[in-house]
């Protein structure tokens, strides 16, 4: 140990030495919190400072009552970054999503091509036990209409949330929608209209293409930085060459490439929207799900009224079939409750009534606490199978958070017929196309790892990686 540093630094010394002289090596478990403060005469805080330091780069993991483990980046490229789109472009997915989804949501393929976290660790039971309680307090009452806006009980826990994070927020300028495919179609009718611009992320949630497609509006890609989100000078220029009158995008983890915007770049990107005059609509449904010691602060955190639009939701997070989510709209919120309105009335009173009870119990953020633990586990098994079984040439995402990660197959592989092969074998994946409002990414396909991990995976994993060799070397 060297003076002058701080001691956890001195401690992250230590381990790096040990990866260097091969005494660690990927997924090997790195000395106890007690041990290793007794080698080196350091308190276990400390030790406990260097792994949390360790950890939120990435370095190492930790695995529930098992202790912390080198992480696998051995042989890890990331994606390569994409070009800016010269115009923006008409959107015509509609037809291959439809043709996804039905093989997506077959109930006999292995589900890697839905990106259902909550799956990884169920909740049912907490839930189930809620509904009950809820049922017996409430009567008929909780079967009846909700209010159009959203259930108050529920606007209040998630505005207590909202404080955590640093950001006082008013009830009043929330909506309660069914998910936050709900919050972003009403976020978008806010502020724009049919024929206009909407500047998306490249790769993109599928999602937003479509809704973008519905409403008549046209996209403008902007590529993602798979460390660090939208490229800021790729932005800049697309809105000094175009009219854009909104942009949509998640801040906090991308989805698919799981990429986390630092926080000053959060800052720079509403600074170059705001001086454009352009809003910012941020789907932050995976917020919640990162892999860092701490949540990075919403974009809403840094804007004035009027700037952002924060779509989120519960079904990333606690249950996909409640639909509940909600749109926090600042500025907006008169529209937004209109918008509700005819979409769809009310959100269902008795999932939000629920969803209440259980954010008010701390059951939700122990739920959260073992989900993100669980997923980060996955992520590295997912990354360790990737390695194992599919070309070395392949290039993968290193997610800072949620339950998908992105693969770069190479230009000889096609993601739209691996998929086809794939469920053939009954296996289902995304294929990247999807995620383009352009033809973009036919090499890619997103995988998830947000479901219970067993041998089973494994094996299809590896089935995925011997489809990907054969029409590499042709024989499909």
């Amino acid at each position: 140990m060297h003076h002058g540093q701080f001691l956890y630094q001195q401690v992250i010394d230590v381990i790096n030495e040990m990866v260097t002289n091969e005494l660690l090596t990927p997924g090997s478990k790195l000395p106890s919190l007690r041990k290793l403060a007794q080698q080196l005469s350091v308190s276990i805080p400390t030790i406990k400072q260097a792994y949390y330091q360790l950890e939120a780069q990435g370095r190492i993991y930790s695995k529930e009552k098992s202790g912390y483990f080198l992480s696998d980046h051995g042989k890890s490229t990331l994606p390569k970054r994409c070009k800016l789109s010269v115009a923006p472009t008409e959107v015509n997915k509609q037809s291959l999503i439809e043709q996804v989804y039905e093989g997506i949501h077959s109930p006999h393929c292995a589900p890697f091509g839905i990106a259902n976290p909550v799956a990884a660790m169920s909740n049912e039971l907490v839930l189930a036990k809620m509904m009950r309680q809820a049922l017996k307090q409430a009567g008929s009452q909780i079967l009846e209409y909700g209010a159009m806006d959203g259930l108050d009980r529920l606007k209040r826990q998630i505005a207590q949330r909202y404080l955590h994070m640093g950001l006082s927020v008013s009830i009043d300028d929330m909506v309660i929608t069914n998910g936050a495919q709900e919050a972003l179609a009403i976020a978008l009718q806010c502020v724009t209209k049919p024929g206009e611009v909407v500047a998306v992320e490249s790769p993109c949630y599928f999602g937003i293409i479509e809704l973008i497609e519905n409403l008549g509006l046209r996209a403008l890609e902007i590529p993602v930085c798979p460390d660090d989100g939208l490229w800021l000078e790729d932005l800049e220029k697309a809105l000094n060459e175009h009219e854009v009158s909104a942009c949509i995008c998640s801040t906090s983890i991308n989805n698919p490439l799981g990429s986390v915007m630092p926080e000053s770049r959060r800052q720079a990107l509403l600074e170059i929207l705001v001086a454009k005059g352009v809003t910012l609509i941020e789907d932050d449904v995976y917020g919640d799900l990162h892999f860092s010691k701490h949540r990075g602060k919403p974009a809403q955190y840094y804007a004035s009224e009027g700037q952002v639009i924060t779509c989120d939701s519960f079904s990333k997070t606690a249950a996909p079939s409640y639909r509940v989510g909600w749109i926090l709209a600042p500025g907006f919120a008169a529209q937004a409750r209109r918008f509700k309105r005819a979409l769809s009335c009310s959100s269902s009173l008795i999932n939000q009534w629920v969803l209440a009870d259980y954010l008010a119990s701390g059951d939700y953020e122990r739920h959260l606490r073992k989900l993100r633990q669980r997923l980060m586990d996955n992520k590295q098994k997912m990354l360790m199978c990737i390695r194992s079984f599919f070309p070395s040439d392949v290039r993968v995402s290193d997610p800072g958070g949620g339950c998908v990660v992105w693969l770069e197959l190479g230009s000889d592989v096609d993601g739209g017929e691996l998929f086809k092969l794939a469920m053939a074998e009954g296996v289902s994946i995304t294929p990247g196309q999807l995620f383009s409002v352009s033809e973009r990414f036919q090499n890619c396909i997103r995988i998830s790892y947000g479901l219970p991990w067993n041998d089973g995976v494994e094996a299809n994993i590896k089935k995925l990686g011997d489809l990907v060799a054969k029409l590499k070397s042709g024989e499909h």
